[in-house]
């Protein structure tokens, strides 16, 4: 039996999982909520954050924060309009 004739063991092996169930409300609110919470956490040192030229980090959070209220409002419409029944 030559070298090519042996059987070849599978290197990877693609096991069978149901896809998870996921709308990203959970995901968005939370993210929202960190961002929310840098925000808050960042404020009492805007002066400082000023002083440094770093008073970006501010609104990076606070813009974080909005992007996550629209997302956050986008993913549960989209998860309303999947549970209704006609929906495809």
């Amino acid at each position: 039996m030559s070298r090519d004739d042996r059987p070849h063991p599978r290197l990877l092996e693609q096991a069978h999982i149901e896809p998870a169930d996921v709308d990203g409300v959970r995901a968005v609110t939370v993210g929202t909520i960190a961002w929310a919470v840098a925000f808050l956490a960042l404020l009492p040192f805007a002066g400082r954050l000023r002083d440094a030229g770093a008073d970006w980090w501010l609104w990076t959070c606070l813009t974080g924060a909005g992007l996550g209220v629209i997302g956050s409002i986008y993913c549960r419409r989209r998860r309303a309009r999947l549970r209704r029944p006609d929906a495809d």
